[in-house]
């Protein structure tokens, strides 16, 4: 769905990067009496169909939250059955992304995952490591605080290898360490599923980011929905820290 405005389009703003809470599978199965895996299958459905929209709608980075790193106190069930459509996205999804000229990050701590998964992330990842359309970031064993830790850990490394000095950190010197940090920062977060927190999400790339909150269940996320985000988003006044205009020439 390519977005049509019934105003003057020069004044719309699409957001070049926009990240996606993608929540409310479990309530979605157990409101059509379906089992819970059931439901994240049909949320796979809704991941394509976002991921058309950010195409045709030239959204440069979409980045998708489909595992925390607190996920792993799920059942046991439910964790294996989200390893096997992870693997399936792996190895029959990411053809379609290739196709469609779309380039595949995965972002979080892979190395808790088991080998075979692993080597099947790299492989995504190398083959649409060339493309040049749509960046789409997965978020999988994720966490924003673990993102920070790492940043952190990693500049200590280079403090004690003597190649940064503690006193030349600053903003930029962190953010050099942040997943994402060379695409587009987060201009729009979407959260689905009645629910109104982060979750422990891009914490650092999202600082000024706006929020959109809707009663949608992901599975019934569609291109509409997505439409109505962006309509939201156009309609916000982003300072990021700044007054208004006016407020300037106030007494």
């Amino acid at each position: 769905m390519k977005l049509m405005y019934d105003n003057d389009s020069s004044q719309q703003r699409i957001p070049r990067h926009v990240a996606i809470i993608m929540d409310g599978n479990g309530r979605w199965a157990k409101l059509h009496g379906k089992l819970r895996i059931k439901g994240h299958r049909a949320g796979t459905e809704a991941v394509q169909k976002a991921v058309k929209f950010a195409i045709e709608n030239e959204i440069q980075s979409l980045t998708l939250y489909a595992f925390s790193s607190e996920n792993w106190s799920r059942p046991e069930t439910e964790v294996s059955a989200l390893m096997e459509l992870f693997t399936w996205f792996l190895d029959d999804e990411v053809k379609n992304l290739n196709i469609h000229n779309v380039k595949l990050t995965i972002i979080g701590d892979i190395g808790r995952f088991k080998p075979k998964l692993q080597n099947r992330i790299k492989h995504a990842v190398e083959l649409t490591a060339n493309n040049t359309g749509l960046q789409l970031n997965i978020a999988a064993n994720y966490g924003g605080r673990w993102d920070i830790t790492n940043a952190v850990r990693l500049i200590a490394e280079k403090i004690k290898a003597g190649s940064l000095l503690a006193e030349n950190i600053n903003e930029d010197t962190v953010n050099e360490f942040i997943s994402l940090h060379e695409q587009p920062t987060v201009d729009l977060v979407i959260r689905t599923g009645r629910e109104y927190r982060i979750s422990n999400f891009l914490l650092w790339q999202i600082a000024y980011a706006e929020f959109y909150f809707t009663d949608v269940l992901w599975p019934d996320f569609d291109e509409e929905a997505f439409k109505s985000a962006i309509v939201a988003f156009n309609k916000r006044e982003r300072r990021f820290g700044n007054t208004e205009p006016d407020d300037i020439n106030e007494e």
